[in-house]
């Protein structure tokens, strides 16, 4: 590691303020940025700690009947207090291992947008709100790409929203020593239809699969997924798995989250 200066601000203004500084960073569990600084791939001159803010802790239902998540809310913290979405509870309750959960945070983890995370899954699966320090984003519009999202510099997630499916599950087929997703997927049925996103598989990070999406608002069965599937062309391909393995297992997955949700 190497020198930095540290604060850890109690209010929402005081860490946007904070993160005006030159080279600053906002920390959230600190899961990925700081093994990233250790392996010098980061070196931010200052962390904004932003576990500090009570404001940004806390899950609630809103008015409007969706599950609010303060920002700054850990991943274990979801998993116990997120019963009115069961899917998401037990999504944050597989997510690393006990030490993660008990210090990353779902506005972490969607601001860095890791291709193989779970979070991002769900929230687009969910037709969710980011909400930040400056503006709503809806998921369709905030994920962009591999590690890459809507957030501007100084930015951060201070709560999100996400409504509560009448049906939902999510599958994850895990990388064994990392716990992220080699494939991830979570289905939301809404009375308007389903919803059905994707983790770990593409080289561009979360998506929706479109196809699925519509074969299952039609019939919201397992075997309204027979015959479809996607291509490997596009899908991360390294060590653990070709991109054709990983669109293959796209359908299995999907398959199983139907059948669990139903």
């Amino acid at each position: 590691m190497y020198n930095f200066e540290f604060e850890k601000p109690g209010t929402i203004a005081d860490a946007v303020a904070a993160l005006g500084g030159d080279d600053a960073q906002a920390l959230g569990g600190g899961q990925t940025l700081i093994p990233t600084m250790k392996q010098r791939l980061a070196s931010p001159t200052t962390l904004v700690s932003l576990s500090g803010i009570s404001e940004m802790q806390g899950i609630c239902t809103g008015d409007d009947g969706a599950l609010c998540i303060g920002g700054a809310t850990t991943h274990g913290a979801v998993a116990s207090g997120a019963g009115a979405y069961p899917a998401l509870a037990d999504l944050a309750s597989h997510i690393g291992d006990p030490a993660v959960r008990n210090r990353g945070t779902i506005g972490g983890s969607l601001a860095n947008n890791d291709p193989s995370a779970c979070y991002p899954c769900a929230a687009l699966a969910s037709g969710a709100t980011i909400v930040t320090n400056a503006r709503e984003i809806a998921a369709d519009d905030y994920f962009q790409g591999m590690f890459d999202t809507a957030l501007n510099d100084g930015e951060i997630i201070t709560e999100v929203r996400l409504p509560v499916p009448e049906k939902a599950n999510y599958q994850k087929f895990v990388q064994p020593a990392s716990r992220f997703a080699l494939v991830g997927v979570m289905v939301a049925k809404y009375a308007d239809g389903v919803r059905v996103a994707i983790t770990g598989a593409s080289e561009e990070g979360v998506f929706r699969w479109t196809e699925a999406e519509a074969a299952l608002s039609a019939d919201f069965s397992a075997s309204a997924l027979e015959g479809l599937s996607l291509s490997g062309d596009g899908m991360i391909s390294d060590l653990h798995g070709s991109g054709d393995y990983r669109a293959h297992l796209c359908s299995v997955m999907a398959k199983r989250a139907v059948a669990a949700a139903a």
